[in-house]
């Protein structure tokens, strides 16, 4: 008799095991964020529902949202609207074009973790500078929390981006570009992309590398690192993916730490201050092993769930607006 009783909760977690290696598991975050946007939908498509306009605001720069925060003026003001009526937290000078912010994160503090300041404990705001100046700033004041200098004139860095949410940030440069009269005299260029990589809270450096058109090709669009992977775009539509962290540790030519005196390749500076910034240490000298490739129109790839997929569209103008959802073992539909 006990043992028949023992049979059926066995039964049931191979059942649910199953389950979950084909993509359902009722306790997965994805499961509860669905329900959450559904009882939402629900509310708000209902008839009965009822809207009244609290709050207006215009503005000429794009307005951004992250958790409770409506971020104005490229983010130099900020309105918490979690309030009944928006209000505004705080509202930072007007800037000359040099110190514009290019682009945001919100870092979030970790649990159980001791943290070398108080205001580690609190959330923040990471900002991009033209200048290439790295700014935390107190998410509820706007107070300059810490400030890195990223690099000189040899780049420009424009776009932030997680790798792991809240863990490992990613700052990314524009494509690098000769002026017209250099490319008619000849010169090439080689290097189209610098990224700097950091571990957040406390914000550390992890390292610089280039996307060199000599190592990954001439026809490289864009590239990007997520999830411990560098995801490099081509202009064919091709996509392709290399192990970022398996990079960084073959090719670290030698590790950094923010604030600490360096003596690099003749010149001597202090890590992350100006004018020095952040040595590129990462030198990638050959091709990476490949992970993956797959053709996509406009460069258009997802990669994620549980076991992996990802999601394309066919290479083809008249496949715009249609997605594959692809086994990323067998590359079956």
């Amino acid at each position: 008799k006990r043992v028949a009783s023992r049979a059926p909760g066995a039964h049931n977690v191979c059942r649910v095991l199953t389950r979950r290696a084909h993509g359902f598991y009722a306790r997965d975050a994805g499961v509860a964020h669905r329900k959450n946007l559904g009882l939402l939908r629900k509310i708000i498509c209902q008839e009965s529902t009822k809207f009244k306009n609290v709050w207006t605001t215009h503005s000429l720069s794009p307005i951004a949202y992250e958790r409770g925060r409506i971020y104005l003026d490229n983010y130099r003001c900020c309105i918490s609207s979690i309030a009944q009526e928006p209000r505004i937290l705080y509202q930072k000078p007007k800037c000359s074009k040099s110190e514009k912010i290019e682009d945001a994160l919100l870092l979030e503090c970790p649990l159980g973790e001791m943290l070398p300041s108080p205001s580690d404990y609190k959330s923040s705001l990471i900002v991009l500078t033209v200048q290439n100046w790295l700014l935390r700033l107190s998410a509820d004041s706007g107070e300059i929390l810490e400030k890195i200098y990223l690099a000189g004139s040899c780049c420009k860095f424009r776009y932030l981006s997680w790798d792991t949410p809240q863990e490992v940030m990613v700052v990314k440069s524009s494509q690098n570009k000769l002026p017209a009269a250099a490319r008619q005299a000849g010169i090439q260029q080689s290097v189209l992309f610098y990224l700097a990589v950091f571990q957040v809270l406390p914000l550390s450096f992890i390292g610089m590398l280039e996307i060199n058109k000599k190592i990954f090709g001439n026809s490289v669009t864009d590239v990007a690192v997520s999830n411990g992977i560098l995801i490099v775009m081509y202009s064919i539509g091709l996509v392709r993916l290399y192990n970022f962290q398996a990079i960084s540790e073959q090719f670290m030519e030698q590790p950094f730490d923010l604030g600490h005196e360096f003596n690099w390749n003749g010149q001597v500076g202090v890590v992350g201050k100006y004018p020095f910034g952040l040595p590129c240490n990462i030198k990638i000298t050959d091709t990476p092993p490949l992970l993956f490739e797959v053709s996509s129109l406009e460069n258009a790839f997802q990669i994620g769930g549980f076991p992996w997929h990802y999601i394309i569209t066919p290479n083809k103008k008249k496949h715009k607006g249609v997605f594959h959802i692809c086994s990323l073992k067998d590359n079956a539909l």
